[in-house]
């Protein structure tokens, strides 16, 4: 499924249980000492789809340690990204040649737990939403508002060192699987950056994706642009 969300370039690799064997490296294995048996899978597993993302790129296998912020430290010349939740792992990873920042996330297809939208949305997105509900009432909008901004924040922290709050994205969803971006954090760059990224519904999952071409200028978007996205099929 994610592979949909990606421009040429990017790899990917993704789980929907965690049956297939993931060893770990001795130091991810550290990480998840004393940790639940379901933690323990689902980290092995996003962790072999990552490294399977790395095969592709030509790269050798490495431990995926978490750096600052917790976002996993890819080695260099690589930007990547990692998400799991219930039912779905997966990863994906591009040369920084070709990519100065990537960002996925996975969720339940279902509706935020009470009182969580008001803490992630400004008054003016949840007029959006509102929007976006009345015009398709079957998608859970404000899910997928949630996850775009986890993308988008994924995609930014590790290029940036800078820590983002959901308050300071401003998102615009698009209906054919599109959404924009523009972030304001607390300590602002020269220049406010707008990121560009994809979303889909299907098979009780929202994924999202965001993808900064480095050829891209910062505080513009992006000049590759997303293409049109028809949702899937559950």
């Amino acid at each position: 499924m994610i592979e949909e969300l990606l421009p040429p370039g990017v790899t990917s690799s993704e789980a929907f249980d965690d049956a297939a064997p993931a060893p770990l490296f001795p130091a991810e294995a550290a990480l998840m000492e004393g940790r639940r048996e379901r933690r323990r899978r689902q980290f092995a597993t996003a962790r072999a789809c990552a490294r399977r993302c790395l095969a592709d790129l030509g790269r050798h296998p490495v431990a995926l340690l978490p750096g600052p912020g917790g976002a996993p430290q890819w080695p260099a010349g690589v930007v990547g990204s990692i998400t799991h939740c219930e039912g779905y792992r997966a990863a994906v990873a591009a040369p920084a040649s070709s990519m100065s920042a990537v960002g996925i996330d996975a969720e339940p297809a279902g509706p935020l737990p009470p009182g969580v939208l008001a803490l992630i949305t400004s008054e003016a997105e949840r007029t959006h939403l509102t929007a976006l509900t009345t015009a398709d009432p079957a998608l859970p909008w404000d899910r997928i508002f949630f996850s775009a901004k986890e993308a988008a924040y994924k995609a930014w922290y590790p290029a940036t060192g800078i820590w983002l709050g959901f308050r300071d994205a401003t998102l615009t969803l698009s209906p054919e699987g599109t959404f924009t971006t523009t972030l304001h954090p607390p300590v602002p760059p020269p220049v406010h950056p707008v990121y560009e990224g994809r979303w889909l519904a299907g098979r009780d999952l929202i994924l999202t994706a965001v993808t900064r071409p480095a050829r891209a200028v910062p505080g513009t978007r992006d000049d590759l642009r997303p293409r049109p996205l028809v949702k899937s099929a559950p």
